[in-house]
């Protein structure tokens, strides 16, 4: 692995800060003790600090020498609504919440990035490091846009990077073009007519209409979808009743929608809103759908992906650095930066899914090895991007 010069971060001191993060984990727009830990860090590194964008986030800012250039990189900072099982002697203490996503890495690794940066101070220009809230499914990057980041941090360019488990350990791996999918929501209600168990035949059950309509749902990517495309339509909730010998009045279903193409991501939705009502309909029900955009596709530019990338190569050797054939299915909110500033979104392997298991998992935790290689190359980066 390369390094920046004779400088390195303190891994010791990293690995303590990931730890106590990890153990403390808060759900969006609440990283209150989160963003306090990480506003410390940065006023001890001597950037300039600014908190409270978009309620709990961060921007700390560096500049040397006389340089007008500027970029910003980036880091997620929410955990997921997930009860921990890693038993891990930093495991979550707050019940229900835990990092399954690793974005108590993503900002250690930026803060290994400030240590080397204020420690070297090699670049000419500005850099902004945005630690960011609400990642999953709330979308604080769109928040902070709202709330001025680009106005209040001008930045010529952005980047952003995840960890990825089942990759090798300090891979890079990036994806010029779209590198996550859009991510949309839809919420059901069927409206039936509930009764006893025992006679079926005087209500309109909802839980089979639901059930109906599940099966259904499934035919959309497989006929109305061209096989040249991609998309996804997962029922991740169904819920109906409160007892086995009541048939339920409504029932409730929870989708989630993902493409790659807008032409797709206006078909998905059509084809969702007409076969819930029509498929209620041939069941004497009545059904609702809210659905609800969310994260765009993140797409990243050329320019900055192949510079990216050419860092990557120079920093770990062109067998650490992969460029992927094709994009990843999950749905990212730094897509909303993308659309502001161009920029690149990449990716960093932490490792074999066994050892750390996969994201959003109760067994999942971030591979405290990885750190350096994520620091490291964000310095080299600012360097690169900003020389003296």
């Amino acid at each position: 692995m390369g390094s920046t010069g004779s400088y390195q971060p303190d891994a010791d001191k990293l690995v303590a800060v990931r730890h106590d993060l990890h153990a403390h984990p808060e759900l969006a727009f609440c990283e209150h003790r989160t963003s306090d830990i990480v506003a410390h860090e940065l006023a001890q590194l001597g950037f300039q600090v600014t908190s409270g964008i978009a309620g709990t986030g961060v921007i700390g800012t560096l500049s040397c020498g006389t340089g007008r250039r500027s970029l910003g990189l980036r880091a997620d900072m929410d955990a997921l609504p997930i009860e921990e099982t890693t038993g891990l002697a930093y495991a979550s203490r707050y019940p229900g919440k835990m990092h399954a996503c690793g974005h108590d890495g993503h900002m250690v690794m930026l803060l290994g990035a400030a240590q080397t940066l204020s420690e070297k101070r090699s670049f000419d220009g500005t850099v902004h490091l945005i630690f960011q809230p609400a990642e999953e499914e709330i979308g604080g990057a769109r928040v902070m846009i709202d709330d001025g980041l680009f106005d209040r941090f001008p930045c010529d360019a952005v980047f952003g990077m995840h960890n990825f488990p089942g990759f090798p350990a300090g891979q890079f791996l990036f994806k010029p073009g779209v590198f996550t999918a859009c991510g949309d929501f839809a919420r059901i209600e069927i409206t039936g007519s509930g009764g006893h168990a025992a006679q079926p035949h005087e209500t309109v059950d909802p839980v089979v209409v639901g059930s109906s309509i599940v099966m259904a749902l499934q035919t959309i990517v497989a006929r109305n979808i061209a096989p040249i495309h991609m998309a996804v339509i997962t029922v991740g909730k169904f819920h109906a009743g409160t007892a086995s010998n009541v048939v339920p009045h409504k029932a409730f279903l929870e989708l989630s929608v993902r493409s790659f193409d807008d032409d797709v991501r206006d078909l998905l939705e059509t084809r969702i809103k007409k076969l819930v009502k029509d498929q209620a309909i041939s069941y004497g029900a009545d059904a609702t759908v809210d659905y609800q955009r969310g994260y765009p596709a993140t797409v990243n530019s050329q320019d900055e992906t192949d510079f990216a990338r050419d860092v990557a190569v120079e920093y770990a050797g062109s067998e650490l650095v992969q460029t992927l054939p094709e994009p990843f299915c999950a749905s990212e909110d730094f897509s909303f930066m993308l659309k502001e500033k161009p920029g690149c979104f990449l990716g960093l392997g932490i490792g074999e899914c066994g050892a750390q298991a996969k994201l959003h998992e109760s067994k999942y935790d971030f591979n405290d090895g990885c750190l350096l290689d994520g620091a490291g190359f964000w310095s080299r980066l600012v360097e690169r991007y900003l020389p003296n």
